[in-house]
C-alpha cells in the first residue's frame, strides 16, 4: 500500500462534480493525498460555471480537460468516489467505494453551482480528515 492514499473521483462527464472534488481535495491535502478524476462519458470541456465558482476560491480549472475513466485509474486508487455514474465504474476487490449523492451542476448558472461546490467541499474536508488520521 502506498504511503500516500490515492483518491479517484468519478462522475459521468468529468466536467463538474468530479473536477471540483478533485481540485478541492488536492488544494486542501497539499500533497498528503494523490488525486485523480475521470468520467464514464467525458464531456469536451469543463462546465464554465464550475470554472468560475472554483476561481472564486483561487483554484484554476480553466486548463483542465475531462478524462475518460480507465481500468488503470480504478486499479491505482485506494478510494473510489462515484457521483452519479452508476454501474459504469469497474469494481475491484479491496478498493473502498463511496457514492456521494450530489446535484449535477450541468446546465446550471453560477449562483446554482456555488452551493454544489460548497457541498462538495464539506464532503472533501471530511474525507481528508479521515484519510489523514486513519489508514485507507
Amino acid at each position: 500500500m502506498p504511503d500516500v492514499p490515492e483518491v479517484l473521483f468519478v462522475c459521468v462527464h468529468n466536467a463538474g462534480r468530479s473536477q471540483m472534488a478533485a481540485a478541492l481535495l488536492a488544494h486542501h491535502a497539499a500533497g498528503r493525498v494523490r488525486v485523480r478524476s475521470a468520467g464514464s462519458a467525458p464531456a469536451d470541456t469543463i462546465n464554465p460555471a464550475v470554472v468560475e465558482v472554483m476561481a472564486e476560491l483561487g483554484i484554476d480549472l480553466s486548463a483542465e480537460v475531462p478524462t475518460k475513466l480507465g481500468v488503470d485509474d480504478v486499479n491505482a486508487a485506494d478510494v473510489v468516489i462515484t457521483m452519479g455514474c452508476g454501474d459504469a465504474c469497474p469494481v475491484f476487490p479491496g478498493k473502498r467505494y463511496l457514492d456521494w449523492h450530489l446535484t449535477d451542476p450541468a446546465s446550471r448558472d453560477v449562483d446554482e453551482v456555488r452551493p454544489i461546490r460548497d457541498d462538495i467541499d464539506r464532503h472533501v474536508r471530511a474525507l481528508l480528515a479521515e484519510l489523514t488520521t486513519t489508514a485507507v
